[in-house]
């Protein structure tokens, strides 16, 4: 049966006060949502945010904010998550923090190095005669995660720098398939009959066996930061740099040492006042040295989380309208281009509101790439006798992934983001048609 994806979109901004009135601690909206997948079950749940606009108010900007989601899929996977930013709490220093439990009964894997690894969409389509499961790419992936990131003035107002302190569990298995299956007519396979891209790549050990056990990744972040932004939600004109390092070093406990740098340069340049910007981002990150597990090979470093997860390439945050997770390798380029325009000023339960069009280029690549075993070719051969190689495996296929789309944005005060995306993959290898709900601009 093919996934049957339903979501209902319900925007609540309960207001006592006028858009005028914003000092203090304000409500800054909720969202509840519900969605259906006919893998993953119903999604319920809700999130809110709450401001801090000081007194005398800072409004549109904010001294603190409050961000709560709890949603869950009737079939276990879902989002926990606490999030705290501050500008007042430490002096001088721009703190976050964030809390969240991220259970993924499903999470996608379409294997490593971009088109070095082959997508092969009827496998997934029950209603093709080529159909092996619609688990076949994916696998179960729990997170725990306890994110700490610090800012703060080094040089005049604009150049700064920046740390972090994380502490991330990820637990890694195979899809719970007869969880999947209750309720349902028809059937999914179950793993022993017919595994999946997760479960062989296990048994050609490209997934070691102390990888596939998950584990603790904790980590120390350190690097600079050159902010000339306008503004923090929407900006129309400024740059926004920073490069630094990733470190999971083995006296934090690590089963995995690692060092990543990364490098992420944004710029805003305003064509009509107020109304049309047009806006770019540049991202490069690479393993400097050491292993990095697969499950934390996805992870996108940036100085703060925007939204519940930055994973890719490929998604909502990377990569629209490609597939989730399509392009993952040690390291990576990634460029994503954006025309943004306010075509529409209104107001709607006392509050203020622009609606945001947003017109959107991405591509992105894999520029290292993750080493496979010597043997496997003939290991291939020995465990999948009448199986194709290269229905798994194209190696020197790797090029750029690009996708193109458009945003629809509802903004309530200035700070709440509603992102609705839908991007077009020009590969099929990375997929079709995408589509998004969230909250924030991309960057």
């Amino acid at each position: 049966m093919k996934k049957n994806l339903l979501p209902l979109l319900f925007l609540v901004a309960t207001a006592t006060l006028s858009a005028q009135e914003k000092s203090g601690w304000k409500f800054g909206g909720a969202l509840p949502a519900i969605t259906y997948d006919n893998n993953l079950g119903f999604q319920y749940g809700a999130l809110v945010k709450f401001f801090n606009y000081g007194n005398p108010s800072v409004f549109p900007d904010f001294n603190d904010h409050i961000y709560m989601e709890a949603s869950r899929f009737t079939k276990g996977s879902g989002i926990f998550r606490i999030m705290f930013e501050s500008n007042s709490l430490l002096k001088n220093i721009h703190f976050t923090t964030d809390l969240s439990y991220l259970p993924d009964k499903a999470s996608y894997f379409y294997g490593f190095n971009g088109y070095e690894s082959v997508y092969k969409k009827n496998w997934i389509d029950s209603e093709h005669q080529a159909y092996r499961s619609e688990m076949f790419y994916r696998y179960e992936r729990n997170q725990f995660r306890f994110k700490n990131d610090f800012q703060g003035k080094l040089a005049g107002e604009n150049l700064k720098w920046a740390g972090g302190l994380a502490f991330q569990k990820f637990e890694p298995n195979s899809v719970d398939i007869d969880k999947m299956n209750k309720g349902k007519t028809d059937k999914l396979p179950p793993v022993a009959e017919m595994p999946g891209l997760y479960e062989r790549y296990q048994a050609l050990n490209i997934i070691t066996p102390d990888e596939a056990k998950g584990g603790w990744v904790n980590t120390l972040k350190a690097g600079l930061m050159y902010d000339t932004r306008d503004n923090r939600s929407n900006p129309m004109k400024g740059v926004w740099t920073e490069a630094g390092i990733e470190a999971a070093p083995p006296f934090m406990g690590n089963n995995w040492s690692f060092y990543k740098f990364y490098f992420i340069h944004r710029q805003y340049f305003t064509i009509v006042e107020n109304d049309l910007s047009f806006v770019y981002r540049l991202g490069y990150q690479t393993n400097l040295w050491g292993k990095t597990p697969f499950f934390y090979q996805s992870q996108v470093i940036t100085s703060m989380l925007t939204r519940a997860q930055s994973e890719g390439l490929g998604g909502a945050t990377t990569l629209r309208g490609v597939l989730k997770n399509r392009v993952v390798g040690d390291g990576f380029a990634l460029a994503n281009l954006e025309l943004r325009w306010k075509p529409l000023y209104f107001k709607f339960l006392k509050q203020s509101w622009y609606l945001g069009v947003n017109l959107f280029y991405d591509m992105g690549m894999i520029t290292r790439k993750i080493e496979m075993p010597d043997n496997l070719a003939p290991n291939f051969v020995a465990q999948y006798t009448g199986e194709n190689f290269s229905d798994y495996f194209n190696f020197g296929a790797e090029t750029l992934h690009q996708s193109a789309g458009i945003s629809i944005m509802p903004v309530m005060n200035h700070n709440f983001v509603i992102a609705i995306d839908i991007g077009k993959a020009f590969n099929a290898q990375d997929g079709n048609i995408g589509f998004s709900i969230g909250l924030n601009y991309l960057f």
